[in-house]
């Protein structure tokens, strides 16, 4: 049916409102406090819904309808793993974070080794969350550009600038509000999807079913054992059982409890319970939305007839639910779903950003001589200043990939998660094992990093146990470094 003029009408008025409401909401900034964790005083509810918003990507809303289509109800076997990591990241974690007047997550490392292991660990996270979020957001703008027709930089530039006016005016606070209103306007584009297709479909549900199930297919599996050939014919396997609940636990631990761009939100709760409760209804949140999303994904299985999606004319299962949008959502109601596009590149470009310049404010430049001893207003002024110098390198980094295949791209979206591993490590080092010293830290991390790279580049190992291996190692290396003498 094509993108018309309402439906343009109604994406630019979800744009201009959210920035409008979002500088609104955050527009009274004290201190760094105020502007990067709230003044430590959001709800938990919005806080909630926030973090499951910051983590739903656009990929997420194209991509996990894109596998249930060409595959099956696998995936859900991470998710499993992620409500597990999240209820440990609330057990340790977060009461950790709670005895400390914490800004960043990395302000943990540096109270328990220093300030050195501190600066270092938030440097990693700096540079690596930097590579990622820009190939992120050239990956947001490629359903845009499916949809509405314009290119890759206009798409980008559209994300990018409005999300930045509301992320440098308002701050967290104003970050967490769109998040929220950005979760519920993404979410109820997708069910309009659903409900239009099943109402398409003669039969709705049953014809879903008959689809999934005929000539011995079983799309509504869930579980799969993997491969028992050989060890790493086993680890190589994508989105086993096993795999999918010990990597999805350590890969949630790893970003929900050690990634500035998540923790960020759960310092900025009123009390450590508030936080807990926060994480919990995430946890609860993202299994449902996952499950949703991959029941759409057989819907849309059953609206094409069943067929690959190869023989619809496209590349890649990515491209199937923007093919519906285009092609079948009626006036009016394609503004809609592509303002939910829209909401969860937003929200996750917004976290990128109010990330980065809190971690590079509060845990490098305050520490500086230039930076200590500034005033409330000189916080905020210079809060701000980094909030504006990472939206432009973020957007300018993506620019970079307009040019790009999607093989760099799916590389460039690993990016982050290499160190997740070595971090994950060094925190259970400072949790876990008291008598390790910065040296020890130190040590653990680095030869994390150094055991992904071994397992990129030498091995086919399925991503899903990436960060249990890094951990492994940092943990393995740091305590052996403590059994090395000190040199007197």
């Amino acid at each position: 049916m094509g993108f018309s003029l309402l439906d343009s009408v109604i994406v630019i008025s979800y744009l201009l409102g959210v920035t409008l409401i979002g500088v609104y909401i955050g527009r009274k900034q004290t201190s760094s406090r105020d502007y990067f964790l709230g003044g430590k005083e959001m709800s938990w509810w919005s806080v909630g819904f926030s973090i499951v918003a910051s983590e739903t990507s656009t990929l997420t809303f194209i991509s996990i309808p894109g596998l249930a289509y060409k595959g099956n109800m696998h995936f859900l076997q991470l998710a499993v793993g992620y409500f597990i990591g999240r209820l440990l990241v609330s057990m340790i974690f977060i009461p950790a974070y709670y005895k400390g007047d914490l800004e960043t997550a990395y302000d943990f490392l540096g109270k328990r080794f220093g300030m050195g292991l501190r600066k270092f660990t938030s440097s990693v996270f700096i540079v690596t969350r930097v590579l990622a979020s820009g190939v992120r957001l050239f990956a947001t703008a490629i359903p845009v550009h499916l949809i509405t027709g314009f290119d890759y930089a206009t798409s980008i530039l559209i994300i990018g600038l409005f999300t930045l006016v509301y992320t440098y005016v308002g701050g967290l606070k104003a970050v967490v509000a769109m998040d929220v209103v950005q979760m519920f306007i993404y979410l109820s584009g997708a069910a309009v999807s659903m409900v239009l297709i099943l109402d398409h479909l003669p039969n709705g549900w049953s014809d879903v079913v008959s689809y999934a199930t005929a000539n011995g297919l079983d799309k509504f599996s869930m579980v799969n054992f993997g491969s028992t050939d050989s060890i790493l014919g086993f680890l190589s396997s994508p989105y086993t059982l096993l795999g999918g609940i010990l990597g999805g636990t350590f890969l949630s631990m790893a970003s929900h409890g050690t990634d500035q761009l998540l923790v960020q939100r759960l310092l900025g709760c009123r009390t450590k319970w508030d936080s807990q409760k926060a994480l919990m209804l995430d946890a609860s949140i993202i299994v449902l939305q996952f499950a949703f999303f991959l029941v759409l994904g057989l819907c849309l299985f059953a609206f094409y007839g069943g067929v690959p999606f190869q023989e619809l004319g496209l590349k890649s299962s990515d491209e199937i639910f923007p093919k519906f949008i285009v092609e079948n959502l009626p006036v009016g109601l394609a503004g809609l779903v592509v303002a939910g596009v829209l909401a969860s590149a937003m929200g996750t470009l917004s976290s990128s950003i109010s990330s980065l310049a809190s971690s590079t404010f509060l845990d490098l430049f305050k520490l500086t001589a230039r930076g200590k001893d500034l005033d409330a207003k000189t916080e905020v002024i210079w809060s701000k200043r980094f909030t504006l110098l990472w939206g432009f390198i973020l957007i300018g980094g993506a620019m970079l990939f307009t040019d790009t295949k999607n093989p760099v791209v799916e590389i460039g979206l690993k990016i982050a998660s290499f160190t997740y591993g070595g971090l994950l490590g060094t925190f259970f080092l400072g949790l876990l094992f008291p008598k390790t010293d910065q040296r020890d830290a130190f040590a653990g991390f680095i030869a994390g990093i150094l055991a992904m790279v071994v397992v990129l580049s030498q091995t086919s190992i399925d991503f899903t146990w990436h960060t249990l291996i890094g951990c492994t190692a940092t943990i393995i290396v740091g305590n052996l470094s403590r059994l090395i003498p000190r040199s007197a």
